[in-house]
């Protein structure tokens, strides 16, 4: 299917059925990207350099990893690719010299796909480092370094850090560039990867275009965020996890719901068109790419016997927000057990997965926090309504399970909030009898939100408030993770500024989580 029919698709009425129906050119698409022996009409010549983006790779296994480019001399203006398909060539070394090339092949990147490259390259060795370039054009890519994971019965030290929201107006990515710095295997990053808004005011970089909507909007949109050499520089280095959360399509969208009073329909075509290039430019199995607006995102990773990671998808398939969404209190439509965060089939999927596993450490990789953060207003208890706070009987009937079945080491690691927070999980809050099953570590921003404060005027308050929660910080970074068969360490890692460059990395707390002690203390 060419690009201008999903563009007439997306921007004409249409239902679920017709996005079905059209799906399969993206599966073609994705079928010939293998083929080997490319040459012709496939090889063409570029008018410029073709990897303006950088490289990524991703979801490795322990005899696999995912890796990813997109040709695009002209990033900002649809990509400036003129011919439909091109070959691109592939490398695995051993060594940064490629002296030693253990895989090497050809993927065809098309225009159905924004010419992105999803490699999967397969019969490689566990917990090893490989480097990686692509070759297209006459022209080379930036090396990266991939990372298989662990075999299954391993039980290596995993190295981790985790992200999100990285708010291209509103900061730099300094925090990228110390993370390149980090001796990490994974990088696992939790939403918002891009803002869907048009230009603010009072920014330290703008966006280029008004709020987007279509295919080609989304498009320029990520490309703008990857053409940022600190972004490039940590995913060069590292295997990235991916999972999105809500401005990668709408604020605060919850299923076919948008954030206005745009029809279900007029927004089903709007997710399709940000899914397509959600997958597009992330580096993500082919199973994974999606069908019109339906995109199966949640995901298990295992990394040798140590962790189990269960990938989320909080925003597909949810209901919609109780009360109207925001901060409210006595909502008594976010006790409703028909409502959902997860859907049914994540949730059974999920519940399923944490019943057989037998990890050190079972994680839960989700968008929005689990453990409640209220506020006190005139006396009431507000929370809120777009968190797990808004599906209190999903989120309840989790935390349950967690308890009744003795699952082994449950750990959260959250975005969205823009803040750090560490927080007990526990079958009860407020009330004092509840039961502490595990630990939530909430990660703050790359750069929404500013600079940020160590604390905020209303920092005492809201600790009181939250007896549950022991640690809060209002700056920018990402939490680094060491994961031992007995420790789980976290290192809340943080830049005093972002509207400027150069700020230094520091380490503003440690919090430890000892196997079978449920919740974490201060290292």
């Amino acid at each position: 299917m060419r690009d201008d029919q999903w563009r007439r698709l997306i921007h004409t009425a249409g239902t679920r059925r017709e996005f079905l129906g059209l799906s399969g050119s993206l599966a073609t698409a994705l079928a010939l990207s293998g083929l080997p022996g490319l040459r012709g009409d496939a090889r063409p010549r570029l008018r410029a350099y073709p990897f303006t983006l950088g490289i990524a790779s991703g979801d490795p296994r322990p005899d696999s990893v995912v890796l990813w480019t997109r040709l695009a001399p002209d990033p900002l203006n649809g990509g400036g690719m003129t011919a439909s398909r091109v070959a691109v060539d592939w490398e695995v070394a051993t060594d940064d010299g490629f002296r030693r090339i253990v895989r090497r092949g050809s993927t065809l990147a098309t225009s159905e796909l924004a010419h992105a490259v999803h490699a999967e390259i397969e019969g490689l060795e566990p917990a090893r480092e490989y480097w990686y370039r692509f070759i297209a054009g006459g022209e080379v890519s930036p090396t990266g370094r991939a990372r298989t994971a662990p075999s299954p019965d391993s039980q290596d030290t995993l190295r981790f850090a985790f992200c999100s929201c990285q708010h291209f107006e509103q900061g730099l990515y300094t925090a990228y560039a110390r993370m390149a710095e980090e001796d990490l295997q994974l990088v696992i990053h939790l939403g918002d990867y891009i803002y869907e808004g048009g230009p603010g005011s009072e920014v330290v970089r703008t966006h280029t275009t008004s709020e987007i909507e279509t295919l080609e909007d989304y498009r320029n949109r990520y490309a703008l965020y990857k053409t940022d050499q600190d972004l490039q520089s940590a995913h060069a280095r590292f295997p990235v996890v991916v999972t999105w959360d809500d401005h990668e399509v709408d604020n605060n969208y919850a299923g076919a719901i948008a954030e206005d009073d745009q029809p279900p329909e007029a927004f089903l075509r709007r997710r399709a068109a940000a899914y397509q290039a959600y997958f597009e430019h992330m580096p993500l199995r082919a199973s994974t790419h999606p069908s019109g607006p339906d995109m199966q995102l949640y995901r298990r990773l295992r990394f040798g016997s140590v962790a189990e990671l269960n990938v989320l998808d909080t925003r597909q398939y949810r209901t919609n927000q109780p009360c109207d969404d925001g901060m409210k209190a006595d909502c008594v439509e976010a006790g409703n057990p028909a409502a959902t965060i997860m859907g049914e089939e994540q949730r059974n999927w999920l519940l399923e997965g944490l019943s057989e596993s037998r990890a050190n450490w079972n994680v839960l990789a989700t968008q929005v926090p689990i453990a409640p953060m209220g506020r006190r207003r005139d006396g009431a208890l507000q929370l809120s309504m777009d968190k797990w706070t808004g599906y209190l009987d999903e989120r309840d009937r989790l935390l349950d399970f967690l308890q009744m079945r003795s699952i082994r080491n449950p750990v959260s690691i959250v975005g969205d909030v823009h803040v750090n927070w560490l927080a007990d999980l526990r079958t009860g809050y407020y009330d004092g009898d509840g039961r502490v099953v595990g630990a939530e570590f909430v990660g703050t921003s790359i750069s929404s939100g500013g600079d940020g404060s160590d604390a905020n005027d209303n920092t005492p308050d809201m600790l009181a408030t939250n007896p549950h929660v022991k640690f809060f910080n209002g700056q920018r970074g990402y939490v680094r993770c060491t994961v031992t068969p007995s420790r789980w360490t976290a290192d809340y890692r943080v830049v005093e500024y972002v509207t400027r460059p150069g700020a230094p990395i520091t380490t503003r707390a440690s919090f430890v989580v000892e196997d079978g002690a449920g919740g974490a203390e201060e290292a």
